[in-house]
């Protein structure tokens, strides 16, 4: 059984787990082109090394970081995304057409 520790729930059974996607920049939506937004939203580097990824604790929906070796499949460490960000980001709503 692979065991992979959420940092708000402990050590659980990876199948308690849902893969979110590699950790990556965003490109700003109201200014990037449609092929740098399908770009981020579709394709992924798929590095071979340690990659930082978005990983879910199903049960109780807590998003968290992973950084995990693609070739050996090993998870080095999960931690908090607050770690790395520190402040929230909301997007202007589009403006009303007239």
């Amino acid at each position: 059984m692979k065991i992979m520790t959420c940092p708000l729930n402990g050590p659980r059974n990876i199948s308690e787990f849902t893969y979110g996607g590699e950790l990556k920049h965003m490109p700003d939506p109201t200014t990037c082109s449609v092929a740098q937004w399908a770009d981020y939203v579709f394709n992924s580097e798929n590095l071979l090394g340690v990659v930082t990824e978005w990983w879910m604790h199903t049960p109780s929906s807590y998003w968290f970081l992973a950084e995990r070796h693609t070739g050996s499949d090993e998870i080095l460490r999960t931690f908090d995304p607050r770690e790395l960000f520190d402040q929230r980001v909301d997007f202007a709503a589009p403006e009303a057409a007239q």
